[in-house]
């Protein structure tokens, strides 16, 4: 899967080089206008600004100047203040000036923004649609037809009335005959499935009759920290018939013209098809550039002809019944299914303040949510009943009834909560008690059924806009958010015909639509396709003849077995090798006598197969390499001590299959600690070590994973330590946040040219600059692990975590050679990218490694106005090779309807999403332009919406800050955000924790990250079982949401944080005795130890429930959490005060005089 560099597989990787410096590869350091590559390239699109006025460009919100606004770490009780010192930097969005309304220019091919409104009555907020005609053409002759622009041709005149979603009349060679179809299948005589119901197999076919266990399945454990696929599958019920045989209906996407019956008009506005003579799929396209192949797609191509390109990456395989006959096979992988989810406590809303600020008033408490499982972060709100696999549901429309389904779909009145008026000064109580719920895009039921699960694909705005011009107005980003490799049960489909669009090369979803048996209409760019003859036939219910059944379309989830087009070489092995600093400072930590102690534990259960190999590779000031061969009676260590010009003294050596060699290699972990247990060697060649090790992978590819206790002082890659802790806190902005050098850069897309992915172990109590050290992995596709002052004595909790993580990380799925390319329906388009990664061309990612805790996000944009369209679609298509050698393919698919109005706009939006993609954008400005740029931008972005919100949807103007209910915790996330490590002022941080909380920020999937930015607060001295969930036998006390504010906390009670990777129980002085005796098993407070970090097992229900909560908690991620016990006089309560978001601190607001200044801003 290796490629000759970096350049574009389709030819467009042209543009400017890297500014950091040439590269061993400069042709494949080409970059593409609009595309963001990293920290050093400054995004043309980003929905926050800067602080300073700058002039109209081509932005996110095309607007006039503002008058730029103070920060809110200079503000002041008092009169607002009248100026405001500008600082250069382009702002990401240039805002409307303060004082009156934004003036929006839309171009030319937009259609005008709806301005403000007076809001219509529930029953008449949506008119009802017209009846819509049974047929694919418009009844009304005389309407204006739209220019075809899906077929790039002139509009034909009127002519007979034709319909492409009709059935044909008479006998046709490509339709079914249904006296053949009574008579029986005609199937390939080599197919092999698995089916639910065996039945007496066809002659010549095998079949296994291994059924996945349904939904009456025991509930199991969301996410084993040893042991992944076990989440809840995103498998939905059936969606209902597609395809009826004697039924006309309205194709998924512009319908075809002509002529037409009278009646009114349908939802859709009419396009138009090409003049000619007729052809077999009625879509004479010319030829076209091939986003993910790089060739020309013919649409004249034989049918045996493959239509693939050697450098095509995602390549294209036998698409629409190319290639050849083929197994049609479905299994189910891991065969684990998760039972209902069960209910949570019963409704409850949060006590009233005792004492309100100025201007907040006793009102009645707001609507409580009731409480769902926290653990899926309320993501699964449409998978909360069991799925069943593949069995019809009664009635119903299906993807293939899309328009008139929308058609009958009422924004408004669907979605009457998130638009409900919530004046953030008089409301104070606007936590929900359980985590808050991905707001559900506004579908039929049976679409939404079909929909990919938001744990794993989501959208900032659940309802897409019609144009650009409409989302400026809204002033909100528009993104994705994609959690691709979730470990997960999900149907795996092994055949080597693989069903594809021939034109845009999106994969056969549930989304598309069937015009009938034997045509579909890509949901992306509606061309038709044709239904492969092997796709007729569903292996679930063994019958033929009903496309619009099989997985592939009842899945938004799915994997697919790649056929060998989809390898530009043979699966390689898996190769692991680990890069250990041995340096005294490393010695002294003890890291190294707890690494080999877990690789030993673990070594059986590496991912891979037979062909497995590891290699090992120390260093301090010279590097040592290991003969591990196998017939030796113990190891070899050799030592390069020219670390300029690195070699490998026995390169077919070094790298050894772990079954052959195994026993070398467990004498070797066991020794290792004792060979470097005196040294007194201080210095570290980190960069001439990895050299080594990337020569080392070069061949095959594979995993290097890296422990780093110091900043590197020697040879290539040393670096000098750039912190002053004196400036730590009083620094208005940071300095030192981009890399020192680009060395790790440049060697970083080395690697991934090779395949390598590089993953960062940091354990130090000094100063490393993982600003410098962090783009080795950022740019390979690798993770970073820090652990601060790692001692392993000193520090007991920190060795706890780094043992769990090393057993998760050793232990976990993994995807070798990986790309991923996300597809949009035309007219949206991405521009900007944010995770670990390297892009090799405009929507093509390249992951040497994947794994199944990466998180990625997008920004995107409306290219070409989607008047003509009722819903949009977004496919991501994860390419990779397993452990055990095999190429899969995992695509999801999402789809979301498209919007006309603000309110509507406003109505659909992801308030999490927001805050996460946000987050990603304003890391981005911190680096590339400052951290004040980037925390003006962040408040900006809060001020921007809220203010649209105010002027183009609110029709009553009346005194305070009024959002709509989805956005009321958007100030305070905001906020949040503001007060994060990351981006936080005027508290003394360190730089390496500051750039370890922004790297987190885009690497985390979204609903850890969320953790990180707004942490959970529980009280945990009164537990009960009330409302409690019950999780294999364990009962899981569920304690309500609290406030991050000191008034919530009791001297009387603990109080538990969970902080994402770090969870804190905070006990009161005056805690009641029988929590201490029961759970922490001290007489008093006295008692309790300074350092505790376990809790005792004790045989009490009170300790029972305790840590089954803070197991369960942790249980839920990937990584493990530490947790520290804190007692009033621990040093680590600074650090859980100052997660306490909603309390004012020396040098930030608290929440109410943060709404106070959004409301002056807004208010101007």
């Amino acid at each position: 899967m290796s490629t000759a560099g970096f350049n574009s597989q389709n030819g467009t990787g042209t543009g400017q080089t890297y500014a950091n410096g040439p590269s061993q590869n400069p042709v494949a350091l080409q970059q593409l206008p609009g595309v963001s590559y990293g920290m050093t390239n400054q995004p043309p699109y980003n929905p926050v600004q800067a602080k300073a006025p700058a002039p109209p460009g081509p932005g996110l919100y095309p607007a006039g100047l503002y008058q730029p606004i103070p920060p809110v770490s200079s503000y002041q009780p008092g009169p607002p203040p009248t100026s405001y010192p500008s600082s250069a930097g382009q702002p990401l969005l240039p805002r409307p000036p303060m004082g009156g309304h934004p003036s929006h220019t839309p171009p030319q091919s937009a259609s005008p923004s709806p301005g403000p409104r007076m809001p219509m009555p529930p029953a008449q907020a949506t008119p009802p649609p017209p009846s819509v005609s049974s047929s694919s053409y418009y009844p009304n002759p005389q309407q204006p037809m739209t220019p075809a622009w899906q077929y790039n041709t002139p509009t034909p005149p009127l002519g007979p009335a034709t319909s492409i979603s009709a059935p044909p009349m008479g006998p046709v060679a490509n339709h079914v005959n249904p006296a053949a179809t009574l008579a029986g299948p005609s199937l390939p005589s080599s197919a092999s499935y698995s089916s639910a119901a065996p039945l007496p197999p066809p002659p010549n076919m095998s079949y296994s009759t291994t059924q996945p266990p349904g939904p009456g399945m025991p509930p199991t454990s969301l996410h084993g920290y040893t042991q992944p696929g076990v989440a809840p599958p995103p498998m939905n019920p059936m969606a209902p018939h597609t395809y009826q045989g004697q039924s006309n209906r309205p194709a998924y996407g512009p319908p075809p013209t002509g002529p037409t019956p009278a009646g009114p008009p349908p939802t859709m506005k009419p396009t138009s098809l090409p003049t000619g003579p007729p052809v077999a799929n009625a879509t004479p396209p010319p030829p076209k550039a091939d986003a993910q192949c790089g060739g020309v797609v013919n649409s004249t191509l034989s049918p045996t002809e493959p239509d693939s390109q050697e450098g095509d990456i995602e390549c294209p395989g036998a698409v629409a019944g190319n290639g050849p006959q083929a197994t049609n096979s479905y299994n189910h992988l891991d065969n684990k299914m998760a039972g209902p989810t069960q209910p949570g406590p019963p409704g409850r809303h949060l006590g009233h303040y005792p004492s309100l600020p100025p201007g907040y008033q006793n009102t009645s408490a707001p609507h409580a949510t009731p409480p769902i499982h926290p653990a899926m972060q309320a993501a699964t709100q449409p998978y909360t009943q069991a799925p069943q696999l593949y069995q019809q549901p009664p009635g119903g429309p299906g993807p293939a009834q899309l328009s008139p389904s929308l058609a009958a779909m009422s924004l408004q009145s669907s979605t009457p909560e998130a638009l409900r008026v919530v004046n953030l000064l008089q409301e104070r109580n606007l936590l929900p008690p359980a985590p808050v719920p991905a707001p559900t895009p506004c579908l039929t039921q049976d679409l939404q059924k079909l929909n990919c699960s938001p744990e794993v694909f989501r959208s900032t705005l659940t309802s897409i806009p019609q144009t650009q011009s409409l989302l400026n107005k809204a002033k909100m980003p528009l993104g994705l958010l994609l959690h691709p490799f979730k470990d997960l049960s999900l149907p795996v489909v092994t055949s080597s015909t693989i069903v594809r669009c021939r034109f845009c090369r999106t994969y056969i979803n549930p989304f598309v639509s069937f015009l009938d048996q034997r045509r579909w209409k890509c949901n992306l760019c509606y061309r038709v396709n044709d239904v492969p003859e092997e796709f007729m036939y569903n292996p679930v219910s063994r019958s033929y003849g009903e496309p619009h059944k099989r997985p592939e379309v009842q899945n938004a989830t799915i994997e697919f077995i790649a056929p060998s087009e989809y390898m530009l070489r043979p699966p390689q092995p898996a190769v692991y090798l680990f890069v250990l600093d041995v340096s005294h400072n490393a010695v002294e930590t003890g890291y190294l006598n707890v690494f080999c102690q877990s690789l030993l534990d673990n070594i059986n259960s590496l991912p891979g197969d037979s062909r497995t190999k590891v290699g090992f590779i120390t260093f301090d000031s010279t590097i040592h390499f290991y003969n591990l061969q196998e017939g030796l009676s113990q190891p070899q260590m050799l030592i390069v001590s020219d670390i300029e010009d690195i070699f490998l003294p026995t390169p077919d050596s070094l790298l050894v299959n772990l079954n052959e060699s195994k026993e070398l290699v467990q004498d070797l972990l066991k020794s290792l600690p004792n060979l470097f247990e005196k040294t007194m060697e201080t210095q570290s060649a980190l960069g001439s070590a990895l050299q080594a090790a990337f020569k080392l992978l070069s061949p095959t590819g594979g995993r290097m994973s890296v422990f780093q206790t110091q900043l590197p002082n020697l040879g290539v890659g040393a670096l000098q330590s750039r912190e002053d802790p004196n400036q730590r806190a009083s620094a208005k902005d940071i300095q030192h946040l981009a890399p020192a050098t680009d060395f790790y850069k440049k060697l970083a897309l080395d690697c991934s040219s090779q395949q390598v992915a590089v993953d960062l172990f940091l354990l130090s109590a000094q100063y490393c600059d993982l600003a410098s050290l962090g783009c080795i992995s950022r740019y390979s596709a690798g993770s970073v692990y820090y652990y601060p002052s790692y001692h392993h004595q000193h520090n007991p909790a920190q060795v706890e975590r780094f043992q769990k993580d090393l057993k998760r990380y050793l232990t976990r799925k993994i995807g070798f050679e990986a790309v991923m390319r996300i597809r949009c329906t035309k007219g949206l388009s991405i521009h900007t990218f944010h995770g670990n990664f390297f892009v090799r061309s405009t929507d093509l990612l390249s992951l040497p490694n994947v794994n199944p805790d990466a998180g990625f996000a997008v920004q995107m944009s409306i290219e070409e106005n989607l008047d003509d369209m009722q819903v949009v679609s977004f496919q991501a298509a994860l390419l990779y090779t397993s452990s055990k050698g095999e190429r899969r393919i995992r695509v999801h698919t999402l789809c979301l309807p498209v919007v006309n109005s603000l309110s509507d706009i406003f109505a659909g939006a992801d308030v999490q999403a927001i805050t996460g993609l946000l987050a990603c954008m304003a890391v981005d400005r911190s680096v590339t332009a400052s951290l004040s740029d980037a925390r003006d931008a962040m408040t900006n972005a809060a001020i921007d919406s809220l203010m649209s919100y105010r002027q183009s949807v609110l029709t009553i103007q009346q005194p305070g800050l009024l959002v709509p209910a989805c956005l009321r915790l958007f100030p305070l996330y905001i906020l949040a955000l503001l007060k994060q490590k990351a981006f936080r002022t005027g508290t003394s941080t360190r730089l390496d924790d500051r750039v370890f909380a922004m790297l987190q920020l885009k690497y985390q999937p979204l609903a850890y990250a969320m953790l990180m930015i707004h942490p959970a607060l529980y009280r945990v001295d009164d537990l009960t079982d009330e409302g409690a969930l019950n999780i294999n036998e364990r009962t899981i006390p569920q304690p309500r949401l609290l406030q991050l504010s000191v008034e919530k906390l009791s001297r009387e009670g603990a109080f538990l944080m969970d902080a994402g990777i770090v969870i804190y129980l905070w006990i009161g002085r005056n805690c009641h005795s029988n929590f201490l005796t029961q759970v922490l098993g001290v007489p008093n407070y006295a008692a309790v130890p300074d350092n505790l970090y376990l809790l005792p097992e004790l045989d009490t229900a009170e300790s029972q429930r305790t840590r089954a909560f803070i197991g369960w908690l942790r249980d839920q991620r990937p990584f493990f959490p530490s947790l520290h016990i804190i007692r009033d006089e621990s040093q680590l309560k600074a650090s859980f005060m100052q997660n306490m978001i909603e309390d004012r601190t020396e040098s930030a607001l608290s929440y109410y005089e943060f709404l106070l200044h959004l409301q002056q801003q807004i208010s101007k």
